[in-house]
């Protein structure tokens, strides 16, 4: 509905009739979930529009108009994001009872604040230019990427709103959008939701305080890293293909990220428009890496804190924005130690334990990213360096009876408990382990079509796949069979091992 409205409004009516049309819709989505929090998200657009104008008119010199419109923007995300978790501290330090009020998120709020954010910075810097107030309210609440991201920059979306006089639909651009629509879809619903059973039910008996072994405990991690890998990249490229279905590319954020081989890499291919972001407005900000390398490293640290609490109002959040800028600091710093004494580290076995390294750390990042509460945390990690012994079902002994001594050497007990691993999160790891880590991704099959404006792709990695109906045919049916659930096939899957 959205979509031939959209075409309809702009060949009759004008390309201003269309912003206009796909502003509403776009506000119409937002409020569908909640329309108590429409004002909030109006309000917000109209002071950020206005002090952006005036930002741009005055130039460089009235910092105190951008002190303001940060303030504001800042403190509207804190007091609905954070106030409950401020009010939790105090009355832990204090021994006070505070009652937080019952407080819901806005939903949307981190992304739309960031967003305009950036637009005031750039508008105090003298990087914007004049834009009409549909183009940029449209902008800020683009339905697509406006619930989960990517983080756009006004750079790359008010061009593109503003290009065209009479915008006109094309068939490349429904069939890419479409497909790749498809694709994120099948992510969520099929490879996210389906691996999201056991990661839960392991996640839970953590917290319930029952006591896992190391397979367990790795297992219920591993199922987690892969479901928010896909849950959150599907969401990307659902955002990119509806969008592209408009004719409009938003930016690349993931492209496989897994596939890093160092942390520097990692947050180079993890969400990469937050780490864009966090990168461009604050770390930078700070100094970055013009003030010597303590400075820096601090920068780097205080940056990722930050993201972390960014991602969460919560202390495994604060832990977990702490652990991946420490990691970055020991990145930078044996990067700079291999540049002093000329070592390129080139050897496959060196590659291959550099991806083991990474992949192990940011695998003990999501423990503290998923964990309800510290003491969770602490039992998975401790469980997974081995703290809580390791054992396996006992009906496993046969099939490995070739190397049951190597394990039982070990320390490896077979033996029936409570909360046995079963072949199947097993089976779920192995497909989306390999899917994450050998596959291309679709901004790289797609790569000949342009999907997104940065498909960080090298020309020698990109795959010569066209659009086609026969393809188009197919995706939709794939799309489907997405749509019926078929998560529901891990629970089959369960019964049958």
């Amino acid at each position: 509905m959205a979509l031939l409205g959209y075409w309809s409004a702009a060949r009759w009516l004008g390309a201003g009739a269309g912003m206009w049309w796909l502003v509403l819709a776009s506000l119409f989505f937002y409020s569908w979930w909640n329309p108590v929090y429409l004002p909030l998200l109006l309000a917000s657009i109209a002071i950020n529009y206005a002090l952006g104008r005036r930002l741009s008119r005055s130039g460089r010199g009235n910092r105190a108009i951008l002190a303001l419109g940060i303030a504001a923007n800042l403190g509207t995300l804190f007091y609905f994001k954070y106030t409950n978790f401020a009010l939790g501290v105090i009355d832990a330090a204090a021994g006070t009872a505070l009652n937080p009020p019952p407080i819901v998120l806005p939903l949307a709020i981190s992304f739309f604040t960031f967003q305009q954010i950036a637009y005031l910075v750039d508008s105090h810097r003298g990087l914007t230019r004049e834009y009409a107030f549909s183009r940029y309210a449209l902008f800020v609440t683009f339905f697509p990427q406006l619930i989960a991201g990517p983080i756009v920059h006004h750079g790359e979306m008010l061009p593109q709103f503003a290009r065209r006089s009479r915008p006109s639909p094309r068939t490349i651009n429904l069939l890419v959008g479409l497909s790749i629509f498809t694709v994120g879809l099948f992510k969520k619903i099929v490879f996210a939701d389906g691996v999201a059973i056991h990661a839960d039910a392991i996640f839970g008996a953590a917290a319930r305080g029952e006591t896992l072994d190391f397979f367990l405990s790795w297992t219920g991690a591993l199922c987690y890293t892969m479901q928010l890998y896909f849950d959150f990249s599907g969401y990307s490229d659902m955002a990119v293909g509806l969008a592209r279905m408009f004719g409009i590319r938003l930016p690349i954020n993931f492209n496989s990220p897994y596939q890093a081989r160092s942390v520097i890499d990692f947050w180079r291919r993890w969400h990469m428009t937050l780490s864009r972001f966090l990168r461009d407005y604050l770390y930078i900000a700070l100094g970055g890496n013009r003030r010597g390398e303590a400075r820096r490293y601090a920068n780097l640290f205080l940056t990722m804190l930050l993201g972390g609490i960014w991602h969460g109002a919560g202390w495994t959040f604060v832990l977990w924005g702490a652990w991946h800028g420490l990691m970055l600091i020991a990145n930078h710093a044996w990067a700079t130690l291999r540049c002093r004494i000329g070592w390129r580290g080139e050897a496959r076995l060196w590659q291959g334990c550099a991806w083991a390294l990474t992949f192990a750390g940011v695998v003990a990042g999501w423990v503290l990213f998923r964990a309800d509460s510290i003491h969770t945390a602490r039992g998975m990690l401790a469980s997974m360096v081995g703290l809580n012994g390791a054992s396996l079902p006992l009906h496993w002994r046969g099939l490995l009876q070739p190397v049951v001594p190597a394990l039982e050497a070990a320390g490896v007990v077979f033996e029936n408990s409570a909360m046995m691993l079963t072949y199947t999160p097993l089976l779920w790891v192995g497909l989306l382990g390999v899917i994450s880590v050998f596959a291309p991704n679709v901004y790289r099959i797609a790569a000949r079509c342009r999907p997104v404006l940065r498909d960080g792709a090298p020309p020698q990695a990109r795959l010569a796949w066209r659009p086609t109906w026969a393809w188009t045919v197919a995706v939709a049916g794939l799309a489907a069979l997405a749509l019926l659930n078929l998560s529901n096939i891990s629970q089959f899957l369960y019964f049958q091992f």
